[in-house]
């Protein structure tokens, strides 16, 4: 079986997890302890980074990597076009998913948890102590301000990512008003890029992610809630309810702190 080393969190990680869903791709997912774990990681493929895939003796790092290995390995259910056009496209968008709405989602959630004592809360898990979660809903926002510089975010560049990010789903509520994916008439590696990068702006409302409950449908204030902004969210839930695998189980109400020990052939 498959197995993808990762964090729950992660939505380059999501990205790949909604690619295994739509081929149909039995894996095993395997989180990985940050810190200690990672080196576990750099010892199995070279890098500290996740996602990693490992099939058999084939071990792949990057999400972009992964998706193409997978699609030449696994053709049934393509997601890069054959047609050169709609292939240059695919993975134009796919790229400019990595490198605009995924770092900017990020800066845009890291910059929500600092300002959003709400936010704050709903990414504890239930087993934490109620003293905690009512600590993090009454200390000043200023106090939080440490999230925002230890990502190197100075307030200019908080606004710069949620312009962009907002400018971002702008273009792609454009894109999606006359046509159901981004591409083709079928889901691409551009649409699952998209769909699973943009995770940080607005957490799935359904049982997709090992994550604390509170969390689910939950997101960055001034843009998961902005409904010029309801027809991109949307079209990634009907995507979602489509492709996605929906848990075995129902999450533990830990969450995904509950790494699994990483196991180095």
């Amino acid at each position: 079986m498959l197995e993808l080393y990762q964090f729950e969190f992660s939505h380059y990680c999501e990205k790949v997890r909604l690619i295994l869903d739509y081929k149909g791709l039995p894996y095993r997912k395997i989180e990985v302890v940050p810190g200690i774990g990672q080196l576990d990681v750099y010892r199995l493929s070279g890098q500290r980074q996740v996602p990693v895939l490992k099939d058999g003796n084939e071990v792949i790092a990057d999400s972009t990597a992964i998706a193409e290995y997978l699609d030449r390995k696994y053709p049934d259910r393509p997601i890069i076009p054959s047609d050169p056009r709609q292939k240059g496209l695919c993975l134009m968008i796919e790229q400019w998913a990595d490198e605009s709405i995924g770092l900017n989602a990020r800066k845009c959630l890291i910059g929500a948890l600092s300002n959003n004592p709400s936010l704050r809360q709903a990414f504890l898990p239930a087993t934490t102590p109620e003293v905690v979660k009512t600590f993090l809903g009454v200390v000043p926002n200023q106090l939080f301000g440490f999230l925002e510089l230890g990502a190197g975010l100075t307030p200019n560049a908080l606004k710069t990512a949620t312009e962009a990010m907002k400018r971002d789903l702008t273009a792609l509520c454009f894109i999606l008003m006359e046509q159901p994916y981004l591409v083709t008439d079928h889901p691409t590696l551009a649409d699952f890029a998209v769909a699973g990068l943009s995770m940080y702006l607005k957490f799935p409302a359904g049982n997709y992610l090992d994550i604390p409950a509170a969390l689910k449908g939950q997101g960055v204030s001034g843009i998961a809630d902005v409904g010029v902004f309801e027809p991109f969210f949307s079209w990634r839930d009907r995507l979602y309810a489509e492709f996605r695998s929906t848990l075995a189980t129902p999450p533990t109400p830990s969450g995904s702190d509950r790494p699994t020990s990483i196991n180095i052939e």
